[in-house]
């Protein structure tokens, strides 16, 4: 008893906690980044274990496997018929993988997602590529084949993506750009399992077994609680809910008389004492940093209904600006009002009735149809996007003490808040005196940005060549350039005045109509061959297609003012001139098409983005000796099947300083004053 009201008086001091909440979320910052030692060798080619999580796209399995610790796998599935046989493998089914260890990529485009990090994070050291699997079905636990009934009941219903969603927070199954589309009004924090959910949750089941004692009651929800937890494969917002329901039960059993903030705030340290790596997680950031906004402004929100969710969207909006502008470099400022609309349709109708259907199948139908109108509604929500360019932490830091210190005293500067730091962040790229140029890593393609405050060039968008194959094989679409485009806005871009595409080939220009579909483009250069299939349909986007250049920028299209029979000699070439520092984009052109050039203009340059990813059909000797180029860049696929770039041209290039895409990632030139600074985003 003594030693309880020792840990009373403790817990009561809200300086001591709020100490040590800061010493918590510190030491999780310095834990995460120090080096973490496997349990594999990456020399280790056979690892046993327990399936945790698995997805099928086309051939290829992605799976989980538990053992000494985490492996994420590939594994590429050679015949049809073996496809419902992976389909249908249990988790928690014991496995043999025998292949290759490797360490995870991390991202080779600036401020896009790092892969590696993201595994890190989740305890994953290395991924596998598969040669084989050995597969055991004898042992799998009591929890597993709860789950796995759970999941084979709900793969019945024609609804089943969004009870995999809504009920175990699986948002595999839903089709391609559903979560984009509420991403976009963003309402995308109505998928995640919140506190909200759990509180239904505990709410109907604490009322079902209201006739027992207390005690016996909450006793029998956490039990609930946890098993849940582990059929969510212990979601971040689902632990952060469930610690806390268990935090205030023993606050309210033994006495402790701490209020809900003082309890949350212990929430946060014993789920970063369990686990310092949620602090990245980026699910785990926006319902602590939300919740904890939502409990210490609980005065605030008081009115008629309406006002009371008008109040809760703004709270919530305001304190997770930060996160949403670090992770998705824009952010929609009527979100508010969507949330008005999405939030009680999602946790008063949507979610309950998604737990009704798993006991009342009849009623699978009205479930869909309710999100097929939730979908529908989504074309029509208000979206009023602004691009915020990255945010250095010390300014996230700063806008969370503000917005602390003038919510007491001065409520009308703190709702202000959020908006002068969309002003200030948003005015810093126009007032930046640099150039940027950047080489970016679209694999076997080619990609090039330049930015000057409010002028954008780009130059090709990549692509993928699809090599044909049967049709049980091909996989989601997936684009090159979103990560382009996270890149663009993270540098404070919100519209591209050219995009020049060099010429026809799909490496260049595949990504083309998907790019002009999801960006501002104002206008488009192509090159005086005959249009293909990819340049007509552009040409039908009603963009203003030119053939020549009226920017701000000291950028001149080199035109030889002959027209070709070959696409790659057709290609546009182009001369960047930065305080007398001169860049020169090949696209694919030939030698033919650099002696054609050497003829008509006197050519020099500091850096040559190398013609035709360095095949030996470009950038001849004497080319190359006229050019004099300090820098050459190669844009190239690592372990491409075209053997580029070729050993003979490399030694061409010997003289020069030469980046290659395939090995140092993008590869970005920053400029001012004749002075060049160099970056690369290393695999």
């Amino acid at each position: 008893m003594l030693y309880l009201l020792r840990l009373k008086t403790i817990l009561q001091s809200s300086h001591l906690i709020l100490f040590l909440l800061i010493v918590t979320i510190v030491y999780s910052l310095i834990y995460s980044i120090i080096p973490r030692k496997s349990n594999y060798n990456i020399n280790d080619t056979i690892i046993r274990g327990y399936l945790i999580s698995k997805t099928i796209d086309g051939d290829k399995l992605s799976l989980v496997l538990k053992g000494k610790e985490k492996v994420k796998g590939t594994f590429y599935i050679k015949n049809y018929k073996d496809v419902s046989l992976y389909e249908s493998l249990p988790l928690g089914t014991n496995l043999e993988l025998t292949g290759t260890l490797n360490m995870p990529n991390k991202n080779t485009i600036p401020n896009t997602f790092n892969y590696h990090d993201y595994l890190y994070y989740q305890g994953i050291n290395y991924t596998m590529s598969i040669n084989n699997i050995k597969i055991d079905n004898s042992n799998i636990s009591f929890l597993y084949k709860i789950k796995n009934a759970l999941i084979k009941h709900i793969n019945k219903y024609q609804s089943k993506a969004y009870l995999l969603t809504f009920i175990l927070g699986d948002k595999t199954a839903l089709e391609e750009g559903i979560y984009e589309e509420y991403q976009d009004i963003g309402v995308s924090h109505i998928f995640a399992i919140s506190g909200m959910h759990v509180s239904l949750l505990t709410g109907l089941i604490l009322k079902l077994l209201k006739k027992l004692k207390e005690n016996t009651r909450y006793i029998i929800v956490i039990v609930f609680l946890l098993i849940y937890s582990f059929l969510t494969d212990f979601q971040p917002s689902i632990l952060r809910s469930v610690t806390l329901f268990i935090l205030l039960f023993l606050n309210k059993r033994f006495s402790f008389n701490l209020d809900t903030l003082r309890v949350y705030s212990l929430t946060i340290m014993v789920l970063l004492l369990y686990n310092p790596y949620l602090i990245h997680n980026v699910g785990f950031q926006y319902s602590s940093v939300v919740s904890y906004s939502l409990i210490r402004n609980n005065k605030l929100i008081k009115g008629s209904y309406l006002m009371k969710c008008f109040k809760i969207s703004l709270i919530a909006f305001i304190y997770s600006l930060p996160i949403t502008a670090l992770n998705n470099y824009e952010i929609n400022i009527l979100s508010v009002f969507n949330n008005l609309l999405y939030v009680p349709l999602i946790s008063f109708i949507i979610y309950p009735l998604s737990l009704l259907t798993l006991l009342f199948p009849f009623l699978d139908s009205v479930l869909l149809s309710l999100n097929h109108i939730s979908e529908f509604l989504a074309n029509y929500m208000l979206i009023l996007n602004i691009i915020i360019p990255k945010i250095p932490i010390l300014v996230v830091i700063a806008y969370y003490i503000l917005i602390t210190l003038f919510f007491n005293s001065y409520r009308r500067i703190f709702i202000l808040i959020p908006f002068i730091l969309i002003a200030i962040i948003k005015i810093y790229p126009l007032i930046d005196s640099h150039y940027y140029v950047f080489f970016l890593d679209v694999g076997q393609g080619d990609s090039t940005v330049i930015k000057y405050k409010n002028e954008t060039i780009m130059i090709d968008t990549g692509g993928k060549v699809n090599f044909k194959t049967e049709a049980w094989k091909e996989k989601k679409r997936t684009y090159l350039t979103d990560n382009t485009i996270r890149l663009l806005k993270s540098i404070g871009v919100s519209k591209v005045n050219y995009l020049i595409l060099t010429h026809g080939d799909t490496d260049h220009l595949g990504e083309a109509e998907h790019f002009v579909d999801n960006f501002k483009v104002l206008n488009i250069i192509l090159n005086k061959g005959d249009l293909n299939a990819y340049e007509k349909r552009l040409i039908n986007k009603k963009i203003n297609i030119t053939d020549k250049y009226r920017g701000r920028l000291n950028f001149q299209l080199l035109d030889t003012g002959i027209v070709y029979d070959n696409e790659n000699d057709n290609s546009i070439v182009s001369l960047l001139n930065i305080h007398n520092y001169k860049m020169l984009f090949m696209g694919d052109a030939s030698i033919k098409t650099e002696q054609d050039l050497l003829k008509k203009y006197e050519l020099s340059a500091g850096l040559i983005r190398v013609g035709h990813h360095g095949s030996k059909t470009s950038s001849s000797k004497t080319f190359i000796d006229e050019i004099n180029p300090k820098y050459s860049i190669i844009s190239v696929g690592k372990n491409n099947r075209y053997g580029h770039p070729n050993k003979e041209i490399l030694s061409i290039l010997k003289d020069t300083k030469v980046h290659r895409t395939d090995q140092d990632g993008s590869i970005m030139f920053k400029i001012k004053n004749k002075k060049i600074k160099i970056e690369t985003c290393n695999p």
